[in-house]
């Protein structure tokens, strides 16, 4: 039975499902504006980790995760580069599936836009000033967060230590505001912004109104699980949240929050890996695996240092256990059950609260015994350690390659590529990059050199 750190009890729990054998996950997706990066990358990572071994423990998992695609920063955007909001969205958009897929993603079963929502918004939003738990000012209308007596229950903070407006930005109408921490359900729009009817103006949702109505519509009251990374938890959980406690209903059943990707200085990062801008450029210039093998030696919850470093051990750990698999596939074993042991163990790692570092450290002692019993001639043996490795690197969303020689050409393309960068011919090393790309090689630059694979 899978139990995980539940945010609100600050326990480690047991995950319970409403309904036996299913379990509904709601995870905030992207503003779609920009490039998605490394932090992104993370969240999804980790839930899809987590969906997967869900999966192959048999539960039927529905896992629902939105597009906010009506933002500020996406107005902002387009006001600066004079361009259609929505044609912002869509590119960016068709950039996040494009990165996921690259990450071997399984894509939500549900994938919810904020802007196909609008009507229920505004509904929520009128029931909540009906109830008096919101009103108007002259820039929008707000929740008034005294109608939610725990308040503050997912930051486990009093009000005056919370972040005065509740996240939002400084607006015309804020000094309107009953509290200081009130925010914003719906917004007047300025002249030119995209819009939509309301009983108070045209307008468009805030934030936090588009996800409460989104998970509620699509996985109803006293959902099983609502995940997200740990930026999130407040202002945008909490006043998710929030909401749904003004409106008498039943939110999430537990809440889960993954740690930050921090720079080698300890301090949180989104950006920035040497050529490596954007989570776009991790999977151009790095076997897209390498991410998941590096989130799946840290635990979800702490803080993940992403370097030169540890992107170079990911690269050659991910290279032992392809050559694992190239080894095992040409040793004309027999098909057998994977170890029970080990199985057994790697289900106990797992299922307390997602242990991926331990699990991986199972995974690799078993590639150690099998290969020792592949030495000593014990087939047997061999055959279901590999067997068990198999499962559980599936199990993990981790797919090892066997078998994947690359032709003498290609070799030398890639050493040449090498011997540009040495010369600091950078604009030939890239070019030498972009052919072997455009050929189907996935190209890793380490510090021991260039290596291809086929993508």
């Amino acid at each position: 039975m899978l139990h995980l750190y539940d945010t609100v009890t600050r326990e480690v729990r047991e995950l319970k499902m409403r309904e036996p054998g299913k379990l509904g996950i709601y995870l905030c997706g992207p503003t779609v504006y920009g490039p998605p990066h490394l932090g992104h990358g993370r969240a999804t990572l980790v839930y899809d980790i987590l969906r997967r071994y869900l999966e192959w423990s048999g539960v039927q998992v529905r896992l629902v995760s939105n597009i906010t695609d009506i933002d500020d920063k996406i107005i902002d955007r387009a006001n600066r580069e004079n361009r259609d909001w929505s044609e912002i969205t869509h590119k960016c958009e068709d950039v996040w599936f494009k990165a996921m897929g690259e990450l071997d993603v399984l894509r939500p079963t549900d994938v919810p836009h904020a802007t196909e929502y609008v009507e229920q918004m505004v509904s929520m939003i009128g029931d909540l000033v009906s109830r008096n738990a919101a009103y108007t000012t002259d820039d929008g209308v707000y929740l008034d967060i005294s109608a939610v007596p725990d308040y503050g229950l997912l930051a486990h903070q009093s009000l005056d230590d919370m972040l005065s407006g509740g996240g939002d930005r400084e607006v015309l109408g804020a000094a309107q505001k009953r509290q200081s921490a009130d925010f914003a359900l719906w917004k007047f729009s300025k002249p030119g912004e995209p819009s939509w009817p309301s009983p108070w103006g045209e307008g468009r949702p805030g934030w936090h109104s588009e996800c409460v109505v989104m998970s509620l519509e699509l996985l109803g009251e006293g959902f099983d699980l609502h995940c997200g990374g740990a930026d999130l938890r407040f202002p945008h959980h909490e006043n998710e949240r929030a909401q749904a406690v003004a409106l008498g209903k039943t939110f999430a059943q537990h809440w889960m929050h993954n740690g930050f990707v921090v720079d080698t200085e300890g301090e949180k990062m989104s950006k920035s890996l040497g050529n490596v801008t954007n989570l776009v450029d991790l999977v151009q210039h790095y076997d897209p695996r390498a991410y998941r093998m590096l989130l799946l030696q840290t635990h979800y919850r702490s803080p993940v240092k992403v370097g030169q470093d540890n992107i170079d051990a990911a690269v050659n750990s991910l290279a032992g256990l392809d050559g694992f698999a190239n080894r095992m596939a040409n040793a004309s074993l027999q098909t057998v059950e994977p170890d029970a042991t080990v199985i057994s163990q790697f289900r106990t790692f797992m299922d307390n609260d997602l242990d991926t570092s331990s699990a991986m450290a199972l995974i690799f002692d078993a590639v150690r015994r099998a290969n020792i019993a592949a030495e000593t001639g014990d087939s047997a043996t061999t055959a279901a350690l590999a067997s068990a490795v198999t499962e559980m690197t599936n199990a993990l969303g981790l797919k090892l390659r066997a078998g994947d020689d690359i032709d003498t050409a290609i070799v030398e393309r890639a050493n040449a590529l090498d011997a540009a960068r040495k010369a600091k011919d950078f604009a030939q090393a890239d070019a030498i990059r972009n052919e072997l790309q455009a050929a189907g090689y996935v190209v890793e630059t380490t510090k021991d050199g260039t290596r291809v694979r086929r993508s």
